[in-house]
């Protein structure tokens, strides 16, 4: 059985859309905004996952391309397994989360080792940069949401509100660690632990 993640799952669906060669979905992955949750950004692992999938009966390969100047490309397409089974990891990938170990909450799991002048400083540069990404991704969705159908924006409303939920509680956090509401001493937590 195929492991499913989300990028897995992007390839088959471009595979079911229409035969293509790995750098149009990447491409297209790119364009239509999916690399924001998608991880393309190596093009090795776009390989694997489609090797993976080729070997596990849900992509196959339809024939070779080659334009003038550029290289043979291979183009691949979704199989009926490949269709079959990009429709049930949608389904099973909304309704059964599985634990997403983020670095962020291992990051707050071990805030002890870090002072609270450390963390303050981490926290608040942090919550920049929630804030920036969530201004822009308010304003993205804000300009094309009158052009682009709900429906090939709901990931974007759905990391927007991700974001809201970070900057909200890392201010809570910050707030909390100014006023000393949260605080701990590294040294002593360090030595009681020897």
């Amino acid at each position: 059985m195929t492991q499913r993640s989300g990028l897995a799952l992007a390839v088959l669906a471009l595979a079911v859309e229409e035969p293509m060669h790995p750098y149009r979905m990447q491409q297209l992955i790119r364009e239509r905004g999916k690399d924001r949750v998608v991880n393309v950004g190596q093009r090795s692992q776009l390989y694997k996952t489609i090797d993976r999938l080729v070997r596990d009966g849900l992509l196959t390969e339809q024939g070779v391309e080659r334009e003038a100047t550029r290289p043979e490309r291979t183009v691949y397409t979704a199989t009926d397994a490949g269709r079959r089974a990009a429709t049930e990891w949608t389904v099973d990938m909304l309704v059964a989360p599985r634990p997403e170990f983020g670095e962020f909450t291992a990051a707050l799991a071990y805030l002890p080792l870090i002072t609270v002048t450390e963390a303050l400083a981490a926290l608040r540069a942090r919550l920049a940069e929630r804030r920036a990404a969530r201004d822009h991704t308010r304003d993205q969705l804000a300009d094309v949401s009158a052009d682009v159908d709900r429906l090939h924006l709901v990931e974007e409303e759905y990391l927007l509100a991700q974001l809201e939920t970070d900057v909200t509680f890392i201010e809570g956090l910050v707030d909390d660690l100014t006023s000393g509401a949260l605080t701990w001493d590294r040294d002593t937590l360090l030595r009681s632990r020897d």
